[in-house]
């Protein structure tokens, strides 16, 4: 008689091709046995993707504001509530209330894998409504989860703190530990070999978030091109920008695009960027991708002064913090660094040093360890 697997069902509330995070969340599941279904949602411009586990990515009526919300959790709540499940896994607060819900009607116990500080995050500060309509949500299903997981020790306190929970477990946003980094030179790539390549990548480039003071720094960056990959609202104003400034001939802007063909640049960059500022709590104490993934690729890097990225930054030796996120700053800092040679050379040996202690199975593992409690 064949074996059923253990079912967990996995809600994001994206289009589940881009997400790395759940991708390797799910991939780790899947190799450690379960049997996954991983729901999201359907967009025009969602491409094709293949995984070893059952997807499925349902078409809303609505893709933005309250009614998408609300359509997402109704589609989220049938489609789990009508299928076999044995743990349900929801990524962030926008699946938790379908989610919750369903475990409570099934008993089966609930995973809450909080991405970022969703209550604060600069979407919702000025909409108190909207703010508070979030919170009543987290504090009436948080409770409910037999696990709550997130992205850097202080959102994990902050969480603990806000519920009163007994524990919440830190998982960092690595890449999967693998010596397999796609490589490419800057010829490959389009660019030129004797000039410097800076990088700005990620999928939230988004007003406020350090792109503009970057863009207007590039005017006195010499024999450096600046690579800015990904989306996010701010993409229109630094386009803007660069042809304001006259800077098109050293800015390159270059949509999302799969995480092996984004490390190729990554692996072929000289120096990366995460400039985040200090303008709500989320931003404060996030632990963005982009550092880690600079770090995977023995890319030294220039950040904003938050304390997780800093603490990060600064105890690894593997690049400099701001004092301020400011062009004059930024520009002074960058210019320093790409005089002096031996200086770069030396914060790239030890971010590809510790390269190899990042990784991906050694930072899931304590979950899978909780997992297997719950299940049994």
């Amino acid at each position: 008689m064949a074996i059923v697997k253990k079912r967990i069902i996995v809600s994001v509330s994206n289009d589940l091709a881009t997400d790395q995070r759940v991708r390797k969340q799910c991939d780790e599941l899947w190799k450690a046995g379960y049997d996954i279904l991983l729901l999201g949602r359907l967009l025009p411009s969602s491409p094709n993707f293949e995984r070893a586990y059952k997807t499925q990515r349902a078409k809303l009526l609505f893709n933005n504001g309250a009614l998408f919300y609300a359509s997402l959790n109704v589609f989220l709540f049938f489609k789990i509530l009508f299928s076999r499940v044995d743990i349900l896994w929801a990524n962030d607060l926008d699946t938790l209330p379908a989610n919750w819900l369903v475990s409570l009607i099934k008993r089966k116990p609930l995973i809450y894998d909080s991405h970022e500080y969703f209550t604060e995050v600069p979407e919702i500060q000025h909409k108190p409504r909207v703010k508070k309509v979030w919170r009543f949500f987290e504090k009436k299903c948080i409770g409910r989860a037999e696990m709550v997981i997130t992205v850097s020790p202080s959102i994990a306190n902050l969480l603990k703190e806000t519920y009163q929970l007994d524990e919440v477990l830190t998982v960092r946003n690595v890449p999967m530990g693998s010596t397999d980094l796609p490589l490419a030179t800057k010829t490959e790539l389009g660019f030129d070999e004797n000039r410097f390549m800076l990088l700005l990548q990620g999928a939230g480039i988004n007003m406020n978030r350090g792109g503009e003071e970057l863009v207007e720094a590039m005017k006195h960056i010499e024999k450096a091109d600046l690579v800015i990959i990904g989306s996010g609202d701010a993409l229109p104003d630094l386009k803007r920008m660069a042809n304001e400034f006259d800077l098109n001939d050293k800015i390159s802007f270059l949509p999302r695009m799969p995480y092996e063909e984004m490390m190729r640049y990554t692996s072929a960059a000289d120096l990366g960027f995460s400039l985040d500022k200090d303008g709500n709590l989320n931003y404060r104490f996030s632990l963005p991708n982009k550092i880690f993934d600079y770090a995977m690729a023995g890319l030294p890097m220039v950040t904003s002064d938050l304390p997780e990225v800093a603490a990060f930054v600064k105890g690894n030796e593997i690049g400099h913090v701001l004092t301020e996120v400011t062009p004059k700053e930024i520009s002074m800092q960058v210019n320093q660094l790409l005089s002096n040679p031996s200086r770069l050379e030396l914060l790239k040996n030890k971010a590809s040093k510790m390269s190899a202690e990042l990784s991906w199975e050694k930072e899931f593992a304590p979950v899978l360890i909780k997992i297997k409690e719950i299940d049994d």
